[in-house]
């Protein structure tokens, strides 16, 4: 796990070498243990065609790197200056895998022409290094950085199909005068791209190291804003800041800069398929080959050369993880993140679930740790948290922050229940609401109506009414549909939930997947999510939706902002839970459905009420020059009175604001 940042040429010019160290240092969070710097003159647009590079480190870690100048070194500066660069890759370090200075990157093959940065783990390399080494390829450290550097000598870029793991790594191909930037298939890990007026490709693990290339001159996107103020997610590659995006899920980026002026070639080359089978099994034979790929996924996921722990909530898919994972590594240490419950009222009372949690953790025989949060939690650590994130994404995920902070205090790895929900169909009051349809547009238009989490059609255009000349030609409700590239005819509740499946795993889970790399590597923690095992994946996708859900057929109408709601079903992952019956207590794998999430319903409108009025409620907002006073303060009124729960609002709205103030 690592951060990785650089910079390609696409045309003279080459890159400018003065920004590349700040870049990189901008990330130090998610790489404290080794930095590394390489500039490539590639001679494809200079007139003598000559290729050479200078591989560089870090005055701070000399000591793992002895062999390597230091970039802040006078002489190699006067070098550095005194030629074009046309690519410049950098990086920092979290050591997991081979945890000596063989690691370093960037890093090459023995012929100094195939180069690499890398962040994430390749949980199968040792099964693809042995099929290398077959092929005759010699290895000279312990690192899946090196696998993915022969497997891509020996496959070439159609090596991403056999990695099973999260990635996002930038690779240049001296012979064949190719530069990519891939991502692994469910965007676990975060790339970020931009080009400049220069021709200058810039990318990176994160945004703020983009920002530090001078030539990007920073703007709000306002189409990407009324995306999220609509969805609490941005569906598109966009970002908050204009021109930066974050590429897709599954795809990659060629550039062949051989050709004169040369562009970016972005590919698709995995994407969700949940269908029906054509040939269902017996119950009996899912649940076994289920619990035998969940069981695999989870080993898979406990390599490491650094201590690993679990999360551990109150939930099936955290407990069932570390059940799992309590077999392998005795006294795992696992972490729990309650909640202060003096004021909070109703359903909100159940949001703690410390006891069982600790129970899970007396079965299991684990190192337990917890942290408890109260309802000025929160504003304490909004500009840490806001800064990290860099843009608001899906989820009121404070606490998420503070789980991880808490998590790496102990471990460097943390194993975490994401994508649970998302492949075994968690939330039926969602798939519900729009099955059985008449026709395609009619499930468009229904499920987007739901999916309107923070401002309805009602009031979007209105609250938006100080950029309605830079808005006017966005339409949330085509963003929606567009997900849906393609799709069948839709003819059972079957078809139209597994369509439901497809959406939220494309935009819910991806949202969530970004919020959790960046809380976790905020604090130099790496969290691995076992849900998304390719086999574990390939498999659930092709589960009978009746062997998910048990009422295939209800409607039901909740509203996400009544997280309360959540508690009057326990039909969906059905499958998942008879698996798990045999890990977990039953009043764990049989309990309702509950998100992790703390009783801000009753803090904004109490302990936290001076908070809200005081950033909200202040004319001087940096909010409202995007948004219109009036109509936005009635909304927050609304919940502060008790009319409406709009606690979904209001958490973005904070995070607006902060964002404003670190980024704006």
């Amino acid at each position: 796990m690592c951060g990785i940042t650089g910079a390609v040429s696409l045309h003279k010019p080459g890159i400018e070498v003065i920004y590349s160290k700040p870049m990189a240092d901008k990330v130090v969070h998610r790489g404290p243990d080794d930095a590394g710097y390489l500039f490539f003159h590639t001679g494809c647009k200079h007139n003598n065609g000559i290729s050479f590079f200078h591989n560089l480190t870090d005055s701070q870690f000399k000591n793992v790197s002895e062999l390597l100048p230091a970039i802040e070194n006078q002489t190699v500066q006067r070098e550095l200056k005194q030629h074009d660069w046309d690519i410049y890759l950098g990086h920092r370090r979290l050591s997991i895998l081979d945890t000596s200075s063989a690691g370093h990157q960037p890093m090459s093959d023995l012929s100094k022409n195939i180069w690499l940065v890398y962040n994430g783990e390749i949980y199968n390399f040792k099964d693809i290094r042995i099929e290398l080494e077959k092929k005759g390829h010699r290895f000279i450290t312990g690192t899946d950085t090196e696998v993915i550097i022969y497997a891509y000598i020996e496959w070439g870029i159609e090596c991403i199909h056999k990695f099973n793991g999260m990635f996002a790594f930038a690779m240049y191909d001296n012979y064949k005068k190719k530069f990519y930037l891939v991502r692994d298939r469910y965007g676990i890990k975060p790339l970020y791209y931009t080009i400049t007026k220069h021709q200058t490709l810039i990318f990176a693990s994160e945004i703020k190291s983009i920002l530090e290339y001078k030539e990007y001159q920073s703007e709000i996107d306002y189409e990407a804003l009324l995306e999220y103020f609509t969805f609490q997610n941005i569906f598109t590659d966009k970002t908050l800041h204009k021109d930066i995006k974050l590429l897709p899920a599954g795809n990659f980026i060629e550039i062949n800069l051989s050709e004169k002026n040369s562009g970016i070639n972005k590919q698709q080359y995995w994407d969700f398929d949940f269908s029906e089978p054509e040939t269902i099994k017996d119950e009996q034979e899912y649940i076994e080959e289920l619990d035998r790929l969940f069981s695999q996924a989870v080993e898979r996921q406990l390599v490491a050369d650094v201590d690993v722990g679990c999360y551990l909530s109150g939930g099936m898919d955290s407990g069932s993880i570390t059940a799992i994972a309590a077999k392998k590594l005795p006294y795992i240490k696992t972490f729990t993140i309650g909640f202060d419950l003096t004021s909070a009222s109703g359903i909100e009372m159940s949001f703690d679930e410390r006891k069982k949690s600790e129970y899970m953790s007396y079965l299991f025989k684990t190192e337990h740790y917890e942290m408890v949060l109260k309802s000025g939690d929160m504003e304490r650590c909004m500009p840490d948290y806001s800064y990290h994130l860099e843009e608001p994404r899906v989820g009121q995920s404070y606490p998420n922050y503070y789980a991880a902070k808490l998590a790496s205090k102990f471990v460097k790895v943390v194993l975490s229940g994401t994508g649970g929900d998302e492949l075994f169909a968690g939330y039926p009051w969602r798939y519900y609401k729009a099955a059985n349809k008449n026709n395609f547009d009619d499930y468009i238009d229904t499920y987007y109506k739901f999916w309107q989490r923070l401002i309805d059609n009602n009031f979007i255009k209105e609250i938006f009414s100080p950029i309605a000349a830079q808005t006017k030609n966005v339409w949330t409700r085509d963003i929606f549909a567009n997900i849906f590239k393609s799709h069948n005819t839709l003819n059972t509740a079957e078809e139209y939930i597994n369509h439901s499946l497809y959406f939220e795993a494309k935009t819910f889970l991806h949202g969530l997947l970004v919020v959790e790399d960046k809380l976790s590597m905020a604090h130099s923690l790496e969290s691995r999510v076992p849900f998304l095992d390719n086999d574990l994946v390939d498999f659930s996708q092709k589960i009978p939706v009746n062997l998910k859900l048990a009422n295939v057929n209800a409607v039901f109408k909740m509203n996400e902002n009544e997280i309360g709601k959540l508690h009057k079903t326990n039909d969906g992952k059905v499958i998942l839970r008879k698996a798990m019956q045999r890990y977990i207590p039953e009043d764990v794998h049989k309990a309702v459905k509950q998100g992790f999430s703390s009783p801000d319903n009753s803090w904004f409108k109490g302990e936290s009420i001076d908070f809200v009025k005081k950033t909200l409620l202040n004319f001087d907002a940096k909010i409202y020059d995007y948004m219109d006073v009036d109509v936005t303060q009635m909304l927050i009124n609304e919940h502060l009175t008790g009319k409406n729960n709009r606690r979904l609002f209001i958490w973005s709205l904070l995070n607006f604001e902060q964002w404003n103030k670190l980024y704006g």
